[in-house]
């Protein structure tokens, strides 16, 4: 599979504070893409982060509207990236004060990872399993 097929599915999050989402997935190591901003201060209507490994994820601001067809509710929202150096990105998550949901560990089937919480409540693991 090539790197190219695997961008193709992009997770989505809605947030109170999608600029403050923003902030923090930079701080673990995506990069910043666009940034459609909307009405309302602050308000974020799309957005997309890079993982410079490889993969997408959108972020906008959760509308409060009972209609909105593609709002993901508050910390419902879990995904997992690959990375070469989950120790690094350990290091970082670390740095923020991330809330761990489960420790940096080997595991059985040879991956290298953990897993850690936004403030919102959306989970990410991460770790060196690329699949097979």
């Amino acid at each position: 599979m090539s790197n190219r097929e695997d961008v193709n599915i992009w997770p989505s999050v809605t947030a109170d504070d999608a600029l403050a989402l923003r902030a923090w997935l930079v701080a673990l190591g995506f990069r910043e893409g666009i940034c459609v901003p909307g009405e309302r201060a602050g308000q974020v209507v799309h957005s997309e982060m890079y993982w410079p490994e490889g993969g997408r994820l959108m972020v906008a601001s959760r509308s409060g509207k009972d209609d909105d067809t593609f709002e993901v509710p508050r910390g419902a929202m879990s995904c997992y990236v690959v990375t070469k150096d989950p120790d690094a990105v350990w290091a970082r998550a670390k740095d923020l004060g991330a809330r761990v949901i489960r420790d940096l560990e080997d595991t059985d089937y040879g991956s290298r990872g953990f897993s850690i919480a936004d403030a919102e409540g959306n989970t990410y693991s991460f770790g060196s399993y690329a699949g097979s």
